[in-house]
């Protein structure tokens, strides 16, 4: 039906007679002389129908925004003026000699010619509309070309491209598993994958020896700007491979990803401690952008009597540390009070600070209410250890550790942002030395990657002291984003069950949730690891989007529901019937 697409005619075909079909982008009459804009994937084209061909500029006269269109014509350059050097088609323009319209178009519930502030619910209920735009249509080919890149690097590298089960068993991953009914099998329960994990260990054991997979994942959670019900990730495992091998590897295919697509260096990936990263800015993604640091100040808090500091100063489980600002104290009392209401949300009861006006006059020269609490002599020893200067500003927090951490690290990367203190434009790192197990409030354990990671020490040591243990994980952070996660895996059936038995999960457990597994290991499996990098948030950095629903066709809302489709939806009672389910009837409101 076509000879050209819209987007690739230009003036190598000044002349020539072409055929191209697309939507009609923008129509215009120039007194008698009708202009219309044709757009398809590749671009736009304008064509010119003037009275001369009298039926094509008459269907050309009718159509509208929308309309699907099949035109021949010839090309020829624009006349002097009318050029435009910021289009592909912008020296040329087709005379139209002929105009078929394929299928009319309703008007558009949004006008697509230019940028308007439509809610996003409206473009995801009308997304086959919202991705005729062009800044989405770059932005689903971009994410093409990334994974076509990845593709030939992987395979390049000696990886085969395997496909893994959808429909599995629930495995401890760290959220909720989507479930699915089995109809053949009353009672029972496959589960979505949230990883590919246990399957792409097995194909290490079968000797297929490097492994990726463009893979769909499934998690039942709370969603944020970077994240979703389901998602993709770059999925990768290697056998008779260690740590330095692993992460130099994908290090390169990251790095390559972004010297051909942007052109960008992303120079030497810092290696940091787990300990460091939460020491000094409360987060294992540390955004290095951002020249600030956490620092603790418990040494001149704990012999106050201000409990608010001297408690947690004193409680090894918890955390006082300080967050200098350079030239925060220009911000005034309304701001300090929304940072106040910020941090709340990560748990903090408040947001102490110190203006620091004049440093040379001591604390004349600073400015805030909690000095009077803390003393004169601390105070000015805080400011020595800050090396605070003129115009700076302090803020404090002091909790639980968590807490600490979680709301200076984020309170520190929203000042980086509002105040624009990024000193480049990427900043890329491995977090490693993870330990290998956190402690839940009830004494109880989790494992901080999940239970498959290796430990860096014996099965005795770690039962021994598992708090003490790292772990063998490794996690790729750019711009304080969390790009991809990984671990040398554990391959000794010995040190699985050891795991296992500090998670608490019994013997019996073990047997009938992962059996499969243990009995795998048992059959010679090799030294293995690997990583998963999340497409949809590296394609987000790539294009500058503020959420990875901007980088998918078909993404899902903040509740986890697709408004076009209107899923999830009701089933019959036929359906659910031959699933052995029965639904609950609702609870009745209280009269």
């Amino acid at each position: 039906m076509r000879t050209h697409y819209c987007g690739d005619i230009n003036e190598t075909l000044i002349d020539q007679t072409v055929t191209f079909c697309g939507w009609v982008h923008r129509r215009r009459d120039h007194g008698g002389v009708i202009f219309l804009d044709v757009r398809d994937r590749e671009g736009l084209v304008q064509v010119v129908f003037d009275p001369d061909t009298v039926d094509a500029f008459n269907t050309a006269d009718s159509v509208r925004s929308e309309f699907v269109v099949q035109i021949t014509g010839r090309v020829r350059g624009r006349p002097e003026g009318t050029t435009n050097e910021n289009m592909k088609t912008g020296m040329i323009e087709v005379l139209g000699k002929e105009i078929n319209v394929l299928n009319k178009a309703a008007t558009p519930p949004f006008p697509l010619d230019g940028y308007t502030d439509v809610g996003e619910d409206v473009r995801l209920k009308y997304r086959y509309m919202d991705m005729r735009r062009p800044e989405m249509q770059e932005k689903l080919r971009f994410r093409s070309k990334v994974t076509s890149a990845a593709r030939r690097f992987l395979e390049d590298n000696g990886f085969l491209d395997i496909e893994t089960p959808i429909l599995t068993r629930a495995t401890p991953e760290g959220a909720r598993d989507y479930l699915v009914p089995s109809r053949t099998h009353e009672g029972s329960f496959f589960a979505l994958p949230q990883s590919p994990q246990l399957f792409k260990q097995l194909l290490m054991v079968s000797g297929f020896d490097r492994y990726y997979q463009i893979a769909k994942c499934f998690r039942d959670e709370d969603l944020r700007a970077d994240r979703q019900p389901e998602f993709t990730q770059i999925d990768i495992e290697a056998s008779f491979i260690n740590e330095d091998e692993i992460m130099g590897m994908v290090q390169g295919m990251i790095k390559d990803i972004f010297a051909k697509e942007l052109s960008v260096d992303l120079g030497d990936f810092p290696r940091m401690p787990f300990s460091e990263a939460m020491n000094k800015y409360g987060s294992d993604k540390p955004d290095l952008r951002i020249p600030m640091e956490l620092v603790d100040v418990e040494e001149f808090l704990q012999d106050i009597d201000f409990k608010v500091f001297a408690a947690p100063a004193k409680d090894p489980k918890c955390r006082v540390a300080a967050l200098k600002v350079p030239g925060g104290a220009e911000l005034s009392r309304k701001q300090i009070d929304e940072y106040t209401k910020f941090v709340g949300i990560y748990g903090a009861k408040g947001l102490a600070w110190i203006k620091v006006n004049e440093i040379e006059k001591g604390v004349e020269g600073l400015q805030s209410p909690i000095i009077k609490f803390i003393g004169d002599d601390n105070t000015m020893k805080i400011m020595e250890k800050l090396d605070a200067k003129n115009g700076d500003i302090v803020f404090f927090g002091a909790d639980k550790t968590k807490v600490v951490n979680e709301a200076l690290g984020a309170l520190r990367c929203k000042l980086g942002e509002d105040l624009n203190m990024y000193t480049k434009e990427w900043a890329a790192l491995w977090v490693v030395d993870f330990p290998m197990f956190e402690e839940n409030d009830d004494g109880s354990m989790t494992a901080l990657h999940h239970p498959f990671t290796a430990p860096s020490c014996s099965p005795e040591e770690l039962e021994k002291a598992p708090l003490e243990a790292l772990s063998r994980a490794y996690d790729m952070v750019l711009n304080g984003c969390e790009l991809g996660g990984g671990s040398i895996r554990i391959h000794d059936e010995a040190m699985q069950e050891t795991v296992f038995r500090v998670l608490g999960i019994s013997e019996e457990e073990q047997r009938e949730k992962f059996g499969f597994l243990l009995d795998a290991l048992k059959f010679g499996a090799p030294p293995h690891g690997g990583l998963a990098f999340g497409l949809d948030r590296l394609i987000m950095l790539l294009t500058g989007a503020t959420s990875i629903r901007e980088v998918i066709a078909f993404p899902k809302t903040q509740s986890a529901a697709c408004v076009m489709t209107q899923a999830p939806g009701e089933v019959s009672n036929t359906q659910l019937r031959d699933l052995h389910i029965k639904l609950r009837e609702k609870a009745k409101p209280a009269e």
